[in-house]
């Protein structure tokens, strides 16, 4: 297979912003193509985020149970959250495991990092997995979120996937990774 970076690589001309939020930014940029044409990107700014894999000791995982406006649906996800300004991946997912369960784990280890959405957003989000958990205070969440806090067996968990009772992308992502580690995932 040959690749030709030269014909994909775009450079930007300019940006500008459409809106600037709390969370999010959305700016427009123009480009030029490697053949002169240009073109306008729209991209949603994010200041990136962690997701955390928790297993406790029969290996269920942890998950949380809200409210996404977005998709106007309940959803089951690994406990995730925002980063903070110069805050650490690994910092930031010790304190959204805390805030959003109330446990700690003894052993965290980072997995992998990725973009969920490439095509229209900046975000990468850092993957981690922690295990040993304990209880260590009640869940302390934002003001505005309302969470439950669930467990399930990874074999629950893949037939959750596959009758779409589990739809978030990182928690779908984390959760194959989980699987495919332990071998409880069978590839045809």
């Amino acid at each position: 297979m040959v690749i030709i970076s030269d014909y994909l690589h775009e450079k930007t001309l300019s940006s500008s912003y459409l809106y600037r939020g709390r969370i999010v930014n959305i700016r427009q940029d123009r480009v030029e193509q490697s053949d002169k044409k240009v073109a306008f990107r729209e991209i949603v700014e994010h200041p990136g985020a962690v997701a955390v894999l928790a297993l406790d000791r029969e290996e269920s995982v942890i998950l949380v149970k809200q409210h996404r406006q977005p998709a106007g649906e309940i959803l089951f996800e690994i406990p995730a959250g925002k980063l903070e300004p110069n805050e650490e991946p690994l910092e930031c997912a010790r304190r959204e495991m805390l805030e959003e369960t109330g446990l700690e784990g003894a052993k965290w280890q980072q997995l992998f990092s990725f973009y969920p959405s490439p095509g229209f957003c900046d975000e990468v989000i850092h993957l981690f997995q922690v295990e040993n958990l304990k209880e260590a205070v009640s869940p302390t969440s934002d003001p505005d979120e309302r969470i439950n806090i669930a467990r399930f067996s990874l074999k629950e968990t893949w037939s959750m996937i596959a009758g779409g009772r589990i739809k978030d992308g990182k928690t779908i992502i984390a959760l194959q990774h989980a699987l495919l580690q332990k071998g409880k995932l069978l590839i045809n």
